[in-house]
């Protein structure tokens, strides 16, 4: 099956897979995505800056209905899963949180992965970042 990044402006790499957020040269504040300006200081160049691929769940939910549209539905249909915040120590992202639900909870340690998002007219599968459980995150 071929597959395709959701937006490939999102990675630094994909093969392990890894975000690219930036970072500001005035204040040294990080993004994710990437922006043109500091929402911090305004003032700062910013600067592609590739993220760290493991951190923790800082916050999360389950997303029990399809989200508005530009979300694609799946061929199967909506099915529930988790979104939540990922601190990554520098920025917290907004991700899907490939985590079942007798395991997630605030602090588990997680590492980057992609999943299916949906497919395109064509059969293409495209693929979004989410984050799994990372058992070599345990401290």
């Amino acid at each position: 099956m071929t597959t395709r990044l959701i937006d490939e402006g999102l990675f630094a790499d994909v093969d392990p897979p890894r975000l690219v957020g930036a970072r500001c040269a005035g204040c040294g504040t990080v993004v994710f995505p990437r922006q043109d300006s500091c929402p911090r200081c305004s003032g700062g160049t910013m600067s592609e800056h590739p993220l760290p691929v493991a951190g923790r769940v800082w916050s999360w939910t389950r997303q029990a209905f399809a989200p508005k549209p530009p979300y694609r539905m799946p061929a199967d249909g909506h099915q529930p899963y988790h979104v939540g915040y990922v601190d990554l120590g520098e920025v917290l992202v907004e991700a899907r949180l490939a985590v079942s639900r007798p395991d997630i909870r605030i602090g588990l340690p997680v590492r980057l992965t992609t999943v299916p998002a949906y497919q395109d007219e064509d059969g293409t599968e495209v693929l979004t970042f989410a984050f799994r459980p990372d058992p070599e995150g345990q401290r």
